[in-house]
């Protein structure tokens, strides 16, 4: 009997076929490659480092109005306008100015700011315009005092971004890559077709598996040098390490991908499960943002969600410059959620 080579191994053709499957479906191929890179250019230009815009001061008519719009203008910080109190309002309400302030000259001189407290900007309006009207009216300071700016590395939104794109990039791999291309071919009877090879089914299964890592490895690739050749975006921790959490990563959501997939009969199921996955991970993983400004009170929630530890793994490493080791919590709870899905995923596993 002749032996086979490695070209002729179900794995091996398995594989290749699930690959030119993939490669076929353009709309596939730009929700993988091109759309994470759109992103980047859209939200690091939206977001870029720029110096501070003015801020926007309505003074409201009165003797000392117009005294007080001159001091301010006099500093490139400060945007000030005289108008009535009733536009001043109206200004204020919809944003088109961060501080309103009233200079009544009775007896002495006295401010009045009117500000919205919940809004950060208008806060931070509020006491920098005093600080400067203060030391207009003569006030010195008890303390010498110096400003030493920080650029660095890390420390710009595109920074803070890029790995949460990786991350949510193997969300959407694993989920689309693996739980939408079993059923899709299940509603297409290939299941059943491939069930009456000589296949083992644990072939069929690695291959899915295995080629959605083969293009998870070009995705993240792609990112990482587009975002370091355009933004400058570089990994204070080792490669080796963001390396490390990309394929558990990558196998974890392959796991979540296939336990939804695991009896979803139509695309509307397989629509409806994957969003319903997908979206409070979205929204509470801290792709875009800072997970610390939702309340105490979900944070433990927050903590447990499978893209989680994740993201917070990738940022530490490549932010912080952490090594893999000291990620303990993190790791074991990617790989917890990635062996249960799996278990679970095969123990369900309808073929037909």
């Amino acid at each position: 009997m002749s032996r086979r080579g490695l070209g002729d191994h179900p794995l091996v053709n398995l594989t290749l076929a699930r690959m030119r499957e993939f490669l076929r479906e353009p709309e596939a191929v730009f929700w993988v490659y091109v759309f994470p890179l759109i992103l980047v250019v859209a939200l690091g230009v939206a977001f870029r480092n720029r110096p501070v815009e003015a801020v926007r001061v309505v003074i409201c008519e009165g003797a000392a109005a117009e005294s007080v719009a001159a001091a301010l203008n006099r500093s490139p910080r400060f945007q000030a306008t005289v108008c009535d109190e009733s536009e001043g309002r109206r200004r204020l309400r919809t944003g088109r100015a961060d501080l309103m302030i009233r200079a009544p000259m009775v007896p002495t001189p006295r401010y009045e700011y009117a500000f919205d407290p919940t809004r950060a900007e208008s806060l931070l309006a509020r006491n920098t315009v005093d600080d400067f009207l203060q030391r207009e009216a003569g006030r010195r300071d008890a303390v010498e005092v110096a400003d030493l700016p920080v650029d660095e590395p890390g420390t710009r939104y595109i920074d803070f971004l890029v790995p949460g794109l990786l991350g949510m990039g193997l969300m959407g791999g694993g989920l689309w890559g693996v739980g939408f291309a079993i059923v899709d071919m299940r509603i297409r009877k290939l299941l059943k077709r491939y069930l009456a090879t000589p296949m083992k089914r644990i072939h069929f299964l690695a291959a899915i598996i295995l080629s959605r890592l083969l293009f998870t490895a070009t995705e993240v690739l792609l990112l990482l040098v587009f975002a370091r050749l355009f933004f400058g975006v570089a990994s204070l921790g080792s490669y080796l390490a963001v390396a490390m959490l990309i394929l558990l990563g990558a196998l974890e959501f392959a796991g979540i991908g296939l336990l939804v997939a695991s009896r979803a009969q139509t695309i509307e199921t397989v629509s409806g499960l994957m969003n319903l996955v997908m979206l409070p991970m979205w929204i509470g993983s801290g792709i875009f943002f800072s997970t610390e400004r939702f309340p105490e009170s979900v944070q433990p929630v927050l903590a447990l969600m499978p893209l989680n530890p994740l993201i917070h793994a990738l940022r530490t490493v490549m932010l912080e410059g952490t090594s893999l080791w000291s990620l303990g919590t993190d790791v074991a709870l990617i790989v917890a959620w990635g062996g249960a899905c799996f278990f679970l995923g095969l123990l369900w596993f309808r073929w037909n």
